[in-house]
C-alpha cells in the first residue's frame, strides 16, 4: 500500500510518538497541523520522511487537501475544540471520499459504556462508515506527570487531585505509539476495538513516592476535595469548563474507573508495557 500515512495531533504526546513509530518503519508520514509554525519544532526532532500539511477542524475546506493521496489517517480529538464529535465525523466523511483505507482513532477507556463523551459519536460514526477502522481505548496516560501534573511536582512537591485511594493503571504514549503504528499499517487489526492500559494499577500515593525517590526530594500525594480542586485548577488558567471535565475524571478514579488491568496491550506489543516509574526515570529532568 503505497502514500503517506496522516497523523493529526502530531506535536502533542501522542501523535508525536506515532509520528516517531511510524519513521522507525520507513513510513512518510503527513502531519497535519492548524497553522505552518507548529511544525517548526516537530520537524527538527522527527528524522525522517514528514511533511507539514495544513489542517483545521472548523476550516471543512481544509479536508480534502490535507486527505488527498493518504492511505491511512490518525485521528484524534483536538483539545482545545468543544463538542468535536461533528468536526471529527465530517473529517470522516471526507475521508471516505477520498478513499482513505483505514482511520485510527485515539478513543478513551470506557467510550463504548460513555454516550456523553465525543468520543462514544465518534467511534459510532466510524462503525458505520466505510473506512476501515481501530478504535484505540488508552487508560490514564503517564505522561499527564508530566503535563497537567508538572507545575504542582516542580513548585509544590505535591501530586494534588480528588483521586482518593483510587489505583490507576498508568500507559505510557511511547507503547500506544508503537500500536497505533501497527494498526495503521496492519489490516489483520483493522474493525477491532482495543482497551490498552499498563501493566501494575499503582496508587497516587506509591507514584508520589517513585517521584521523591528519582527526584530526590519529598513529594507528597494530596487528595483533594472537589471544590478545591476546581478552584485549583481554575487558577492554573484552564476554563470551567476544562477544569469540570478535569475532575470529573479524577473523581471516577475513586471509583476504580481506571484501576482495571487489561493484558491487550502487553499482547499487542509482544513484551511488557512501559512502567510508570520507567516513564518517571526516563523523564525526571521534566520535575527538576
Amino acid at each position: 500500500m503505497s502514500g503517506p500515512v496522516l497523523v493529526t495531533g502530531p506535536t502533542g504526546n501522542v501523535g508525536r510518538a506515532v509520528v516517531r513509530a511510524l519513521l522507525a518503519e520507513g513510513v512518510a508520514v503527513r502531519a497535519a497541523v492548524k497553522s505552518p509554525e507548529h511544525t517548526v519544532s516537530l520537524l527538527k526532532e522527527m528524522d525522517g520522511d514528514v511533511m507539514p500539511a495544513p489542517l483545521d477542524f472548523l476550516r471543512p475546506e481544509t479536508f480534502l487537501p490535507a486527505l488527498e493521496g493518504v492511505r491511512s489517517v490518525f485521528l484524534m480529538r483536538p483539545p482545545a475544540i468543544a463538542h468535536a464529535e461533528g468536526a471529527l465525523n465530517a473529517f470522516i466523511d471526507a475521508a471516505a471520499t477520498q478513499g482513505v483505507k483505514q482511520v485510527v482513532f485515539l478513543s478513551m477507556a470506557g467510550a463504548e459504556k460513555s454516550a456523553w463523551a465525543p468520543h462514544h459519536a465518534v467511534e459510532a460514526h466510524l462503525m458505520h462508515s466505510t473506512v476501515g477502522w481501530t478504535l484505540l481505548r488508552p487508560a490514564f496516560f503517564a505522561q499527564n506527570l508530566g503535563d497537567a501534573y508538572r507545575e504542582d511536582i516542580r513548585q509544590d512537591g505535591r501530586l494534588y487531585m480528588p483521586a482518593g485511594h483510587g489505583r490507576v493503571a498508568f500507559v505510557d504514549v511511547r507503547d500506544v505509539g508503537e500500536v497505533a503504528a501497527r494498526a495503521l499499517l496492519d489490516t489483520s487489526l483493522r474493525n477491532r476495538a482495543f482497551t490498552l492500559t499498563g501493566q501494575e494499577a499503582v496508587t497516587f500515593d506509591e507514584v508520589a513516592s517513585v517521584l521523591s525517590e528519582v527526584l530526590g526530594r519529598p513529594i507528597r500525594y494530596v487528595p483533594a476535595s472537589v471544590p478545591g480542586y476546581l478552584r485549583h485548577l481554575h487558577q492554573r488558567r484552564l476554563s470551567w469548563g476544562q477544569s469540570g471535565l478535569q475532575t470529573l475524571m479524577h473523581v471516577g478514579l475513586r471509583f476504580g474507573k481506571a484501576e482495571q488491568v487489561d493484558p491487550t496491550l502487553t499482547n499487542l506489543l509482544g513484551r511488557p508495557t512501559r512502567t510508570v516509574r520507567q516513564y518517571i526515570e526516563d523523564h525526571a529532568p521534566l520535575w527538576r
